[in-house]
């Protein structure tokens, strides 16, 4: 008589990556909304969008204006507040825009301060600047500024960019409370530094459509800017897809727009961004959007529910891709903390980053199984 071949066990590093599942890119709605989008735009667009620019535009070192415009609109609809094209940049996803502010902004031999613990590769960006790294701890109300602070009058001056993730924070989940973005946008002002506010995940909230606080940007001061959001459809329609902005003042921009990279280049996604026009423009993405926040609201829910019913302690998070708890003895099954803080670069070893946008439900029960 023959038996059952056992259920296959999953690997350890199923919870590892930080992807969205593939059928949110197979989605026949996605497909159908992404071809009608990209199809008009080579044939509205072709002709701008394959060059530097127009004559009557200029060149495009911010990005196609036709994008920016309708980025523009997306973007007031989502956060409720008036979103400005002059303070808008296309980049190639959030990681060139962090990178582009580190480069504008700051130079070799400066400090950048992050918090502890952070998205890993993070450290690595500031490192190839030349940039010295320092960091403070994250708190249930976000980055702890009395030790920001303290740590920013010990350095007199040599603080520059202070790196943040104020919503659905990577790894914690945490979201940074009103009080405290007031208080960083103050301090920013009083001490010289900019802020990076990296907000992968703004627009990917569980409970409400719209986040409980708006961009980072709008705590800023026009008469003395100091704040740079960094936003990005990656976690919204795809990673591949490339394509982010930055929302700063026009003055924090302009020094952007100079950097080699782009005067030599232009704008990188002056092209492919044509492509998300009618996208934003139609609904259709407002709709997917969405759709995933409540697929991945409830794939949140399910892992958090199989953990605590292992006896782990967590604060659900409310945006985002990732749960964070503390390890016991058990086989790890996600990416642990190292390399997400300094000094000692394995102090949150102890932790695990699990990301349940990867996997489907009976993956993400069937990998806690690997915690029994």
């Amino acid at each position: 008589m023959s038996s059952s071949p056992p259920a296959p066990q999953l690997a350890h590093q199923d919870f590892v990556k930080g992807w969205p599942h593939p059928s949110f890119l197979e989605r026949p709605q996605l497909r159908k909304a992404l071809s009608a989008s990209f199809s008009k735009a080579i044939t509205d667009q072709a002709a701008s969008a394959l060059n530097y620019g127009t004559v009557e535009e200029g060149a495009y070192m911010l990005g196609n204006p036709s994008f920016l415009s309708a980025l523009a609109r997306f973007l007031q609809t989502a956060y409720g507040r008036e979103v400005r094209v002059d303070t808008l940049m296309s980049t190639s996803g959030a990681s060139m825009g962090i990178d582009l502010c580190g480069r504008a902004h700051a130079v070799p031999g400066d400090y950048a301060i992050c918090e502890k613990p952070t998205y890993f590769l993070a450290h690595q960006m500031f490192r190839e600047r030349g940039l010295h790294l320092k960091d403070v701890g994250v708190e249930p109300d976000g980055m702890d500024l009395d030790a920001l602070e303290e740590l920013v009058v010990k350095l007199q001056g040599k603080c520059k960019l202070v790196y943040t993730m104020p919503i659905h924070q990577n790894p914690t989940g945490v979201t940074m409370s009103q009080t405290k973005r007031d208080r960083l946008a103050r301090m920013a002002r009083q001490y010289g530094f900019f802020v990076i506010a990296d907000e992968a995940y703004q627009l990917l909230n569980f409970r409400e459509e719209r986040a409980e606080f708006s961009p980072l940007y709008y705590e800023d001061d026009p008469c003395d800017p100091r704040i740079f959001s960094v936003g990005t459809f990656s976690k919204l329609v795809g990673p591949g897809l490339k394509i982010g902005w930055l929302q700063a003042d026009p003055s924090l921009l302009k020094p952007v727009t100079k950097l080699g990279v782009v005067e030599s280049g232009n704008n990188p996604v002056t092209f492919s961004s044509t492509g998300l026009i009618d996208l934003l423009d139609s609904g259709a993405l407002q709709e997917h959007i969405r759709f995933i926040s409540g697929e991945l609201a409830r794939k949140c829910t399910l892992l958090c529910k199989e953990l605590r019913a292992l006896g782990y302690e967590m604060t659900q998070p409310r945006g985002g891709y990732f749960v964070w708890v503390r390890k016991r003895n058990e086989k790890m099954t996600g990416r642990d903390g190292t390399g997400m803080a300094l000094d000692p670069p394995d102090e949150f070893a102890g932790f695990m980053r699990l990301c349940f946008a990867w996997l489907d439900d009976e993956q993400i029960v069937s990998g806690v199984r690997v915690l029994r």
